[in-house]
């Protein structure tokens, strides 16, 4: 642009600051729509009374020449058909290639007296899958939001230990993260969806007043409609807390299609398990501490045992502490097919010296994605 239109621009801005379209360096416009909206209206012939004609026509103007770069102003580089609905699309780079190879483990270790060890550094930890060591790539130890699935038995042979269970349920809430959410499901002859994801403790507390025990026992259709559940998570961690005494006599899910759907699912198991002294008089109950442990431990969570009610508020609240001191191992698998198959995972412990043995207590594996 020459003189003569740099002059040009100079008497427009004057000419619109004189009429009071631009007040005290900020732009005046009607609220019944957008700037361009605006001067396009005020510029329309019809809009315009003899009085603002050269406001008009110095506006139109403006709105014309602005289209040109003045001297020296880029053109912002970018796709020619780019339009402001279709922003620019970026490329998979390889940050996001890498995060998505990422394997990540859950690990809690305990001492002897089954304590949390905390405190550890990565060189303490050493990652096996299928046998083959793994280079660890990310190592964290920190208090994230988990979505938690409170599985509740309330069959038959919950008996008087119900009450005690929904107060374990409640402190297990209680001494939660802020930023976590919830929802439970509770099962006797049938399992159900008593209340769907929320953060609210006082809701959840309220529906399990109305929990009775009665009927038999599905517990792996309780276990299977919560990793359903599960798909609705907004949080990246994620867990099932059961209650039970242990056994299945009702369910029309079976074993096998409960692991395979555990082994699918990015989700760690805890359990309370309330056994009889004698394990029960019936089969199913005395089945029901292996069944537990099976679950459990396939995700490398635990399970607790308690032979006494009062116990359970005590043993909700170390669960919770837990989660909330759990190791976090990231790698990227040195077998990189996409075959899906198991893929065996092993975390071992290398002590600090003086540190008595330690426990481990990971997810022992994981399906590999498919093509």
């Amino acid at each position: 642009m020459g003189k003569s239109r740099r002059s040009t621009w100079t008497k427009l801005i004057g000419s619109i600051h004189t009429h009071g379209l631009i007040s005290r360096g900020r732009v005046v416009s009607s609220p019944r729509g957008s700037l361009g909206g605006t001067l396009i209206e005020r510029s329309s012939p019809k809009s315009c009374h003899k009085t603002r004609a050269a406001t008009c026509a110095a506006v139109s103007l403006l709105l014309l020449l602005s289209t040109f770069p003045l001297p020296g102003q880029e053109i912002p580089a970018g796709p020619a058909n780019q339009t402001p609905s279709e922003p620019a699309k970026t490329g998979k780079g390889p940050v996001l290639k890498e995060e998505t190879n990422l394997t990540l483990v859950y690990v809690t270790v305990t001492e002897p007296t089954g304590r949390l060890v905390t405190g550890l550094e990565q060189s303490n930890f050493r990652v096996y899958e299928d046998g083959k060591e793994q280079e660890v790539v990310r190592f964290a130890s920190e208090d994230v939001p988990v979505s938690v699935g409170v599985i509740f038995d309330m069959s038959g042979s919950m008996g008087d230990k119900i009450d005690k269970s929904k107060n374990a349920a409640v402190q297990f809430m209680l001494t939660a993260n802020p930023q976590d959410e919830f929802f439970l499901v509770d099962f006797n002859d049938r399992a159900q969806l008593v209340s769907p994801f929320t953060a609210s403790v006082d809701d959840i507390q309220s529906r399990l007043m109305y929990v009775g025990a009665h009927g038999m026992t599905a517990l792996y259709d309780g276990v299977y409609l919560g990793l359903s559940q599960m798909k609705g998570a907004h949080n990246r961690r994620k867990a099932l807390l059961i209650i039970s005494d242990g056994g299945d006599n009702h369910s029309r899910y079976g074993e096998n299609d409960v692991r395979s759907f555990v082994q699918e699912s990015d989700v760690q198991i805890y359990a309370i398990g309330l056994y009889e002294p004698d394990g029960g008089p019936t089969p199913e109950e005395r089945n029901g501490p292996s069944l537990l442990n099976d679950m459990t431990h396939l995700t490398g969570g635990r399970t607790y045992n308690v032979r006494s009610p009062a116990e359970l508020p005590d043993i909700a609240t170390k669960i919770s502490q837990t989660l909330r001191n759990e190791y976090v191992i990231g790698y990227r698998p040195s077998n990189a097919q996409h075959d899906g198959k198991w893929r065996k995972i092993q975390v071992k412990i290398r002590p600090p010296k003086g540190v008595p043995p330690l426990t481990v207590y990971s997810k022992t594996g994981y399906y590999a994605p498919g093509r």
